[in-house]
């Protein structure tokens, strides 16, 4: 049996390789033979297969170096809408703040400047919205080709000595269906709301010296009244009467005293003197000094009783007495004609007396009458009180013509009163007036803003659907260390490759959005920060340039802080008006959120970038693919296989997109640099 089965792997030759079993040398040869062989086989078909594979990875590169023009024009764009629409904005908040500042009391030099600013800031947004609108015409005729120059520049950095990449993208869809309304008018006519302002400003100023003649004679009653120092209506009123604090109340300013405390401090006076009237003794020169001052302190209160400081219908009323202050003035009152006075039958005729309590009262009563029909003749003076005229007219004319006596400030605070009320009234038409111009001022405020409150702009360039890179690669021969007896070389023939890309956004934040480098290269290029350029404007527009994401909130909120700043001057209620109008306009402009996230460009399957084509197949690209020039590294020759001729564009190669004046002086330019892309 055991020569039989040896006899068996003889016959087989398999004893060449086995004997007495164990390998034989032959058998140990042909493995290291085989090994060897399978080694370098396999090396030479890892590079032929990474050679193949490369010229994919360029395509991929390309694409996304393709795209990623697209994505630096949309941050430009949103840049120059930003800043375009942000620049008008503060120019109008400024102007803004300024109209209603005109009619704030002590803010007119301010507001007139203010609303010189925003004009003038709004003039520099309609410069710049036109030099944008041409940037940016000529920048998106340009995308289609710094897309295809991006590419073959990427693709033949790819490269190596032994491997060269040849290839370009083309943009889908080569066409701009860009809209930018916010950019492409024509400006923003400001003249109307200049007139406006200029023809408020005029009626502000005649409202301002009117409203600082009503502010003197108000000051001048309170003096009178309670304010100055020394004597007066209060004063005087502590020292001649028992009256308390809340009776005659005591002010600091004529800003919180009204006219009628003084109408009421003097109606609780002669109320008081009144009650409290008494003879100084019981002489009847004393008894009928009591009388007399009885008629008077009666006569003033009944006076007072129907006097009134009012505002009725838009005007000021003030009806105040003016009591006498001696005996001339007592004539022409009722204290001369009234018949009020007792009279006898005596011998020499009908006589008058202060009473019937008077000694010379000798006779039978014969009624009553005036001291005026003394005058005429018709009742006899008392030969003992001599009671008439003259003693209803001596007793206020000392406390009338000398400051300690309470008609003398009593007179002054109904003289400044009559003033007040000249001057209110004069105030009060003036601020009709206003607010009828502030009325016009706020329609043109309107009418321009609203030019500004447009669709937000649509942002459409070529290639905003991705682009489609095409790669070459040249024919290739394995190297020469990988060339032995074991694996003779190959060579690789030319092939070529197809990518996509498209944009995909990536999420906004305070930090990362394609504003916030933007502002920052601004403030630097500005000179030293916002701040310290134009002061409140500069800063104003930064803060509306970083809200550009949800305008309507940010311009709310600069409105805001800019017309509260004149609060501190104290708004009228015509400047209140105003105000809130024009924070109404603003706040109803009704701007919709923008998107901030900065795009940024990925692969994707070729086949979602073709089916945006409109018509071109994939039997068009690879002629186009076939039609590059494997190896070349000629840009023009490069270009011109995917459709672009070269020399249409190098005029293009860079340019100023526009120039950003800065209302502090001088501006900053936004410059797209295409050259580097060659």
């Amino acid at each position: 049996m055991a020569r039989g089965r040896r006899f068996g792997i003889d016959r087989f030759g398999i004893g060449l390789f086995i004997q007495d079993g164990a390998y034989t040398t032959v058998a140990a040869a042909v493995s290291i033979l085989l090994v060897l062989t399978l080694a370098f086989s396999s090396a030479t078909a890892v590079w032929t297969l990474s050679r193949s594979g490369d010229v994919q990875v360029a395509a991929d590169a390309a694409a996304l170096a393709g795209e990623n023009v697209v994505s630096s024009y949309r941050t430009a764009a949103t840049v120059v809408d930003a800043a375009v629409l942000s620049m008008g904005l503060a120019g109008f908040g400024i102007a803004g703040a300024g109209l209603v500042g005109l009619l704030v009391p002590g803010a007119q030099a301010k507001a007139a400047q203010m609303i010189d600013t925003g004009l003038d800031v709004i003039e520099f947004r309609n410069d710049f919205a036109r030099s944008a609108s041409r940037g940016l015409q000529r920048l998106e005729r340009a995308i289609p080709f710094a897309i295809a120059a991006n590419a073959t520049r990427t693709a033949a950095a790819q490269g190596t000595e032994r491997v060269a990449y040849t290839g370009s993208a083309i943009a889908v869809p080569q066409e701009s269906a860009s809209e930018f309304p916010g950019i492409e008018e024509d400006g923003i006519d400001t003249k109307p709301l200049e007139q406006a302002a200029d023809e408020l400003g005029a009626v502000a100023d005649e409202l301002e010296r009117a409203s600082q003649e009503t502010a003197a004679a108000k000051r001048r009653a309170w003096l009178a009244d309670c304010g100055s120092d020394g004597a007066n209506m209060q004063e005087r009123a502590a020292s001649l009467t028992g009256l308390g604090a809340a009776e005659n109340p005591d002010y600091a300013s004529s800003i919180t005293w009204e006219p009628q405390v003084g109408l009421d401090r003097a109606r609780a006076y002669y109320r008081w003197r009144l009650d409290n009237n008494r003879a100084e003794d019981s002489s009847t020169e004393a008894a009928a000094d009591a009388v007399a001052r009885e008629a008077f302190y009666a006569y003033a209160v009944d006076q007072l009783s129907r006097a009134r400081i009012e505002e009725v219908g838009g005007r000021v009323v003030v009806d105040l007495p003016r009591l006498p202050g001696n005996t001339a003035e007592a004539r022409a009152t009722s204290l001369y004609t009234d018949a009020r006075w007792p009279t006898t039958a005596e011998e020499g005729g009908r006589t008058l007396h202060y009473s019937l309590s008077c000694p010379g009262a000798a006779g039978a009563p014969a009624g009553n009458a005036s001291v005026a029909q003394v005058e005429v003749g018709g009742v006899m003076e008392c030969d003992t009180c001599r009671f008439g005229v003259g003693d209803l007219g001596k007793m206020p004319a000392a406390s009338t013509s000398i400051d300690n006596g309470f008609e003398y400030h009593l007179r002054a605070f109904t003289e400044a009163l009559e003033e007040y009320a000249r001057a209110r009234n004069r105030e009060l038409e003036l601020e009709r007036k206003a607010q009828s111009q502030a009325a016009l001022a706020g329609d043109a405020f309107e009418e321009a803003i609203e030019k500004i409150a447009v669709a937000r702009p649509r942002i459409a360039p070529p290639g905003r659907y991705g682009c489609i890179a095409l790669v070459t690669a040249a024919e290739v021969s394995t190297p020469g260390e990988l060339e032995n007896a074991f694996a003779p070389g190959t060579t690789v023939p030319a092939r070529g490759a197809m990518a996509a890309a498209v944009l995909a956004p990536d999420e906004a934040t305070a930090h990362n959005n394609v504003l916030a480098s933007f502002f920052s290269t601004l403030e630097e290029r500005a000179g030293g920060g916002a701040t310290g350029i134009i002061g409140d404007v500069m800063e104003l527009w930064g803060a509306l340039l970083m809200s550009y994401g949800d305008v309507s909130e940010g311009l709310g909120e600069a409105m805001d802080g800019l017309l509260g700043t004149l609060d501190g001057f104290g708004l009228g209620p015509v400047a209140t008006w105003l105000s809130d109008r024009v924070d109404a306009v603003v706040r109803g402009l009704g701007f919709e959120p923008v998107d901030l996230r900065v795009m940024k460009p990925v692969l994707t399957d070729s086949g979602n970038v073709l089916a945006r084509t409109g018509g071109t197949g994939i039997s068009d690209l690879q002629e186009a693919l076939r039609s590059l020039p494997v190896g070349s590294t000629d840009p023009e020759a490069i270009l011109e296989a995917v459709g672009y001729a070269i020399e249409e564009r190098l005029s293009e190669a860079t340019f100023t997109i526009a120039e950003i004046p800065l209302p502090g002086g001088g501006s900053i330019p936004l410059t797209i640099t295409l050259g580097e892309l060659l």
